[in-house]
C-alpha cells in the first residue's frame, strides 16, 4: 500500500480508491467497439455471422444488416464475415483506440452455391451440403439470363426438366421431370401444395417472377413427406424474404411478335410489426401469326393478370407468422385465324377458348411454445370456363390443406413428426364426375414421421414413413430411406435414396388431350392409384484451382418402377384416347450430369445432360413411352464485363427424338420427332446499380415443328371424314390416310425466331 506519513488513514484510503479507479479506467480504455453493416448486392443482409478469429467475440446482423461487437481488446485481428450462400469474407482490422469503429462489408454470392439453404428435401431449412436428399437450386439470376413471361417457360434450361406442350391449339402444358409427365410432379409455393388437379397445366403461369428468390427441384419421389403427386419429383417456388426484398422492382419486356410482359414488386411496412410484399404480373399477346400456313395460330393469344401479396408479422422471440394470397385471371384462345368470340362453342369456325379464374392463399404460423411446432395451411379455388371447338368444358375445384409439424433435436437425431389433412372438391361436366360421383369429394388425412440421424460428421441416415387414408381408395403407405456421406472437407458428397410413391389420377383435370381434337375418351374400368418404387444414387464433387477457378460436378443415376400406371392409349384406336391402368409395368431410368464452372475473369458456365430410357412393357412387348426424349441437354454461358456493367448470356437446350402419337398405320407423319434445339442470346447493361436494359434474340436457329403437326386443320369438325360401323375413320379419295382432326402430335412450340427488349429498375433498401 502507498501511504503518506503525514496523512491521515482516511486520506490514504481515499488515495487508494482513486488509484484503483484510475487503473480500472485505464484497463477499460484498452478495449474498442466495432460496428457496421453487411450487405449483398447493395441490400442489407440479415442474420450474417461476424466473429473475430482466435477469440470468442462475435455477433449476428439484424434485419437491417447492422451489427455491433463490444469490449474488444486492443490489437490486430482477422474479422470473418459469413452467411449461407455467400463467399466467406476475411478482413484485417487494427484496434488501437477506444472508439466506435464503423466498417461496412459487401458479401458476394458463392460461385459454388455450397451453403445454399434448402427446405424441399426434408421440409426443414438446412444447407444444401447437409441435406441427405439431393436438391437442385436455381436462383433469380439464372432465370434473368433468359427472361420469360411464366415459370413454365423459364424451366426450359434446367437439365432433366422439360416444359411439354399438350396441345398445338391452346398451348397448355406441364412439366416433365426425367421423362415423367406433369401430374407426377408436385408444385409448391413456399412449401405449400398449390398447383394440382385442375391447375396442373395453368398453375405455373401468372407468378410474378420479380418476387421469386429461388426454385428448388427434387428429382425422385417425395411422397413420404408430401403425399400424392410427388411421385416423379417436386418443384418448390420460394418467394423472397420480405426483409431482404428490394423496395421496388419494375420489369417490362416485349418481343417483335407483340408479346408484352410486366412484373412489379413493391415492399411496404405497416407500422413496426407488419411487412408486406406486393407483386403484380401482366401479360398480353393479341397478334395472331400463322407462319407454318396451316390456318391455325402458331401461338395462343393470351390476356393475363395476376396479383400476389405476402405479409410477415413480427412476433416475440422471432417466431414465424406469414400469410400470402394470389389471384389470377386469364383469357386465352387459339385456333383458326378467322376465329372470333362470336364463334365460341359453335361448329362454324374452330377455336379453343379458356377463361380461368383462380385464387390461392397459404401461410405458416409458429406456435408460442418452447418446442418447434408449426402450423401451415393453404387453400385454392379454380374455376374454368372453356370450349374446345364445340366441346364445352366447365369445371370448378376447391382444395383445402392444413399441416401441423413438430421438430425436435435429440442427441444425434433430428425428428420431424407431422399430421396433415387435405380436402378436395371437384365438379365438371365430363364423365369424370358423372353419375354417382357428381361432384367428387375426397378426404385425405395423413400422418408422417422423419428421423435424420447424424452417425458422425461424415455420415447421415434419414428414415421416413407416411400413412394416408384416401376416402375413395383407402390406406396408403409410403416409406423412404436416404444415406449421405461427405468427405471431411465437404468437397465430395455421396447420396443414395430409395422410396415409394403413389398418385391418384384425374384424367380431365390433368390432361387436356382428353378434351381437345376429335378423339373420344374411354375408360377401361375403375382407375386404381398408381404406385412406384425409386432408387437414386447421387455424387457431388467440388474442386477449387488456382486463380479462383471453380468446378462443380453433380451426377445422378436414377431408376423408377411403376405398377398400375395410368397412360393414355392413342394407338389401339386412332379415333379414341383410352385411359386405364397398365396391365404390365413402366420403367424410367437414366443418368444425369451437371457441370458448374466459374472463373474470376467473369466467365461462368452451367451445362447438363441427361440420358434416359422411359419404357412401357405390356403383353410381352416393350416400347418407348410417348413424348419422351432419350437425350436432354442444357447450357447457360455467361460473361460479365464488371467494369463496364455488361453481361452476355447464351442459353439453350437440345432434345433427342421423341415417339409421337400417330393416327393409325396409314398416318404418313414420322413416328419420331427430329433432334431439335432452342437457343437464345441476351445482352444486359447495368446503370447506377438500379437500371438494367436488356435485349436479345430467342430461338436463334428459328426451329419450329413440321407444318403437319395438326392433322386435317382444314376440317376441324370432321365434316368430311367417313366413319365405318365401328366408328373408325375410313380411307377415301379426299382422306387417303384415314385421318381425323387431331392436335396431339406436338413436342415443341410453333413460335419461331424473335427479338426482345426489356427495362428493369430495382430500388434497393436504403442504406
Amino acid at each position: 500500500m502507498i501511504s503518506f506519513p503525514f496523512a491521515s488513514k482516511q486520506y490514504n484510503k481515499s488515495i487508494l480508491t482513486v488509484a484503483v479507479c484510475l487503473l480500472c479506467i485505464i484497463g477499460y480504455s484498452q478495449t474498442a467497439t466495432l460496428s457496421g453493416k453487411v450487405t449483398a448486392e447493395n441490400s442489407p443482409l440479415p442474420f450474417a455471422n461476424i466473429y473475430i478469429k482466435g477469440t470468442s467475440l462475435g455477433a449476428s446482423t439484424d434485419v437491417n444488416g447492422q451489427f455491433i461487437i463490444r469490449d474488444i481488446p486492443f490489437g490486430e485481428y482477422t474479422l470473418v464475415i459469413s452467411s449461407i450462400g455467400f463467399e466467406v469474407l476475411s478482413e484485417y482490422i487494427s484496434l488501437t483506440k477506444p472508439v466506435n469503429i464503423i466498417s461496412n462489408f459487401q458479401l458476394i454470392e458463392n460461385a459454388a452455391s455450397l451453403d445454399e439453404v434448402v427446405i424441399s428435401g426434408t421440409m426443414k431449412e438446412v444447407s444444401k451440403l447437409d441435406s441427405p436428399i439431393p436438391v437442385e437450386v436455381y436462383g433469380f439470376k439464372f432465370f434473368k439470363a433468359n427472361p420469360s413471361p411464366s415459370v413454365f417457360e423459364s424451366l426450359q434450361n434446367v437439365n432433366g426438366v422439360r416444359p411439354q406442350l399438350n396441345c398445338n391449339v391452346c398451348n397448355t402444358g406441364d412439366i416433365h421431370i426425367n421423362g415423367l409427365e406433369g401430374p407426377y410432379t408436385m408444385v409448391l409455393i413456399d412449401g405449400m401444395p398449390i398447383v394440382s388437379g385442375l391447375s396442373t397445366v395453368y398453375g405455373l403461369t401468372g407468378i410474378p417472377q420479380s418476387l421469386i428468390e429461388r426454385v428448388e427441384i427434387v428429382k425422385g419421389p417425395a411422397s413420404s413427406l408430401y403425399g400424392s403427386e410427388a411421385v416423379g419429383g417436386l418443384i418448390n417456388i420460394i418467394t423472397k424474404k420480405i426483409s431482404r426484398a428490394p423496395l421496388l422492382v419494375s420489369d417490362v419486356f416485349s418481343s417483335d411478335w407483340g408479346e408484352v410482359n410486366y412484373d412489379l414488386g413493391v415492399k411496404f411496412d405497416f407500422g413496426e410489426k407488419v411487412q408486406s410484399l406486393l407483386g403484380i404480373n401482366y401479360f398480353n399477346y393479341q397478334n395472331p401469326i400463322d407462319n407454318n400456313n396451316d390456318g391455325f395460330t402458331d401461338l395462343t393469344l393470351q390476356h393475363r393478370f395476376s396479383v400476389f401479396n405476402k405479409l410477415n408479422v413480427k412476433r416475440k422471440d422471432n417466431r414465424l407468422f406469414s400469410i400470402a394470397g394470389r389471384y389470377v385471371y386469364e383469357d386465352r384462345w387459339g385456333g383458326a385465324m378467322n376465329w372470333e368470340k362470336k364463334y365460341r362453342g359453335g361448329e362454324e369456325v374452330y377455336g379453343e377458348s379458356i377463361y380461368t379464374n383462380r385464387w390461392e392463399t397459404f401461410g405458416s404460423y409458429q406456435l408460442p411454445l418452447k418446442e418447434m411446432v408449426k402450423f401451415q395451411f393453404s387453400a385454392n379455388g379454380h374455376r374454368q370456363n372453356s370450349v374446345y371447338g364445340s366441346t364445352i368444358y366447365h369445371a370448378e375445384q376447391f382444395i383445402g390443406f392444413g399441416q401441423l409439424t413438430w421438430n425436435k433435436v435429440m442427441g444425434n437425431s433430428d425428428l420431424l413428426l407431422g399430421a396433415a389433412y387435405r380436402y378436395t372438391f371437384f365438379d365438371d361436366n365430363t364423365p369424370a364426375t358423372s353419375g354417382t360421383k357428381h361432384p367428387e369429394v375426397i378426404h385425405l388425412p395423413g400422418l408422417f414421421a422423419q428421423n435424420e440421424i447424424t452417425i458422425n460428421e461424415q455420415n447421415k441416415l434419414l428414415l421416413g414413413l407416411r400413412y394416408d387414408y384416401n376416402s375413395i381408395h383407402g390406406n396408403i403407405f409410403t416409406p423412404r430411406i436416404n444415406y449421405k456421406w461427405n468427405s471431411s472437407n465437404q468437397q465430395n458428397i455421396f447420396r443414395v435414396s430409395a422410396g415409394n410413391g403413389y398418385r391418384v389420377a384425374n384424367v380431365f383435370t390433368e390432361d387436356h388431350a382428353a378434351l381437345t381434337g376429335a378423339r373420344s375418351v374411354e375408360f377401361e374400368g375403375e382407375l386404381s392409384p398408381e404406385t412406384s418404387w425409386n432408387i437414386n444414387v447421387n455424387f457431388v464433387k467440388k474442386s477449387y484451382a488456382s486463380k479462383g477457378f471453380f468446378l462443380g460436378i453433380d451426377t445422378s443415376v436414377f431408376y423408377t418402377y411403376f405398377s398400375n400406371r395410368i397412360l393414355p392409349d392413342y394407338e389401339t384406336d386412332p379415333d379414341k384416347i383410352i385411359y386405364g391402368n397398365l396391365d404390365g409395368s413402366s420403367v424410367s431410368q437414366g443418368i444425369a450430369l451437371n457441370l458448374d464452372m466459374s472463373w474470376t475473369s467473369g466467365l461462368k458456365i452451367l451445362a447438363g445432360a441427361t440420358l434416359m430410357d422411359v419404357s412401357v412393357s405390356e403383353n410381352g412387348e416393350r416400347f418407348r413411352q410417348l413424348l419422351t426424349e432419350s437425350f436432354h441437354g442444357t447450357w447457360s454461358i455467361a460473361y460479365e464485363f464488371s467494369s463496364k456493367g455488361l453481361r452476355v448470356d447464351y442459353t439453350g437446350n437440345l432434345y433427342g427424338p421423341m415417339r409421337l402419337p400417330l393416327l393409325g398405320k396409314l398416318d404418313p407423319r414420322p413416328e419420331y420427332s427430329t433432334w431439335w434445339s432452342i437457343q437464345n442470346i441476351q445482352l444486359t447493361k447495368t446503370f447506377l446499380n438500379q437500371w438494367e436494359i436488356y435485349g436479345g434474340v430467342k430461338n436463334l436457329l428459328n426451329f419450329t415443328p413440321a407444318a403437319n403437326s395438326i392433322a386435317r386443320p382444314f376440317d376441324p369438325f370432321d365434316k368430311n371424314v367417313v366413319f365405318g360401323n365401328s366408328g373408325e375413320a375410313i380411307p377415301t379419295p379426299d382422306n387417303p390416310y384415314a385421318l381425323t382432326f387431331d392436335p396431339t402430335y406436338v413436342y415443341a412450340a410453333n413460335q419461331g425466331i424473335r427479338s426482345f427488349f426489356g427495362i428493369r429498375y430495382t430500388l434497393k433498401t436504403a442504406r
